[in-house]
């Protein structure tokens, strides 16, 4: 199964606007969120504090919360497809 992921530096100008579009459109039904963890000191709490800010302002079809099972490696495959197939747009955050 083939995934197309767009990653978004906060440093970087953004080169293209269609995934935002994308994520607008979708917003009138709901968007799915996705929160990867990945499983490094204190990651949970700051991904816990920014869930709670955001789901106080935003309305989220669902969330969805997965952890690595190691923050050495990259996300396993499987943890990579179970956020494409559940998510529209996920966060990540790093700890310690």
């Amino acid at each position: 199964m083939n995934h197309t992921i767009i990653l978004a530096n906060p440093e970087a100008p953004s080169r293209s606007a269609a995934p935002a579009r994308a994520l607008q459109a979708k917003a009138g039904s709901g968007i799915r969120l996705g929160v990867l963890d990945n499983s490094k000191p204190n990651a949970d709490l700051l991904l816990k504090g920014l869930l709670e800010r955001i789901s106080a302002s935003s309305r989220f079809a669902s969330v969805l919360v997965v952890r690595k099972p190691n923050a050495a490696l990259c996300a396993p495959r499987e943890v990579l497809d179970q956020l494409a197939e559940g998510a529209d747009l996920v966060f990540s955050a790093m700890g310690d």
